[in-house]
């Protein structure tokens, strides 16, 4: 891991939650990849932090995996776990997504700082699994990795999107039975928290950090009229929850900007209003989420002048 001093520049990447959409992501950081020399990005970056969906590429990314190793991924895997169609199926199909990707991985094979955010469901409150003794708040003496979980338990638990996926039940190191459900219910946008241990753990200036947050972007609902159950379905409890990720995502947002504006930052996430591109969390159409991949990265063209002055 590396070390901190206050007085240099400090390269933040936040990854916001979306499910499938985060395709989109994939693309901004390709572009960012190419700008880099190709150079890994976990070399570039301090501190990664993501939420849900963002969770699995910033633990990629932070296990040294290359933004094209992580895409074939997606394209494998993700889009077999939103195809199901049942709680039990996509829960299984997540399992089986954490298993062959990560296997038993521990927090001490990160080669950078990261931070993953789940929900810790029966307290109501953020459940961070992180790497570094520096980024704890306080019980330092107590402070073990991941909280004495897997990569994987960590991710799984992050991306439990509950009622569409079964909560997720992780053993802490001494013990401990916490049940943990998607970190979009508490910060589906993570900048927040990754600023928190920037200047409150790590110590670092503000004027020092450089923070980029990369969302999935904004899409039109799809509309699916299969039968007037699915329908019905699919607006009380998708859209539902969709609107409730992108409330949370643009209240952070807000936040941020208010709390930290004197906080260099570049917000990667635009607003498309094409029907052709109607999507949400649970696409599972690999054409459309290629488009996604593809619109990721021209929005990295749109800011790469002002990215490249981190760098």
């Amino acid at each position: 891991m590396s070390e901190y001093s206050a007085t240099r520049p400090l390269r933040i990447l936040s990854l916001d939650g979306g499910g499938a959409k985060g395709f989109y992501t994939i693309g901004v950081l390709k572009g960012i990849e190419g700008m880099l020399g190709g150079a890994p990005l976990h070399e570039r970056f301090d501190l990664v932090y993501g939420t849900s969906t963002g969770s699995i590429i910033a633990a990629l990314i932070c296990l040294g995996h290359t933004v094209d190793e992580i895409h074939a991924l997606y394209r494998e895997h993700v889009v077999k776990v939103m195809g199901k169609k049942f709680p039990w199926s996509k829960s299984a199909a997540l399992d089986e997504l954490a298993g062959e990707v990560f296997g038993s991985k521990s927090f001490n094979e990160f080669k950078t700082d990261i931070g993953i955010v789940a929900t810790h469901w029966s307290f109501e409150t953020p459940l961070i699994f992180k790497t570094s003794i520096n980024q704890a708040h306080g019980d330092k003496g107590n402070f073990v990795p991941g909280w004495g979980c897997t990569i994987g338990d960590a991710v799984r638990a992050s991306c439990s999107a509950y009622p569409f996926f079964f909560r997720t039940l992780i053993t802490t190191h001494d013990g401990q039975k916490i049940l943990a459900a998607d970190g979009g219910f508490c910060a589906n946008n993570p900048t927040l928290y990754a600023i928190a241990d920037a200047t409150e753990a790590f110590g670092a200036l503000r004027e020092n950090l450089r923070v980029v947050s990369v969302g999935v972007g904004e899409y039109p609902a799809p509309k699916r009229y299969l039968s007037l159950s699915h329908w019905l379905g699919y607006l009380f409890t998708v859209r539902l929850l969709q609107k409730v990720l992108e409330i949370n995502t643009k209240s952070m947002n807000q936040l941020r900007q208010v709390l930290f504006k004197d906080v260099q930052t570049v917000r990667i996430s635009k607003t498309y209003s094409e029907p052709s591109l109607a999507a949400d969390l649970f696409e599972s159409d690999l054409d459309k989420l290629d488009q996604l991949y593809q619109r990721g990265r021209e929005s990295f063209r749109d800011v790469e002048g002002r990215l490249q002055k981190f760098f």
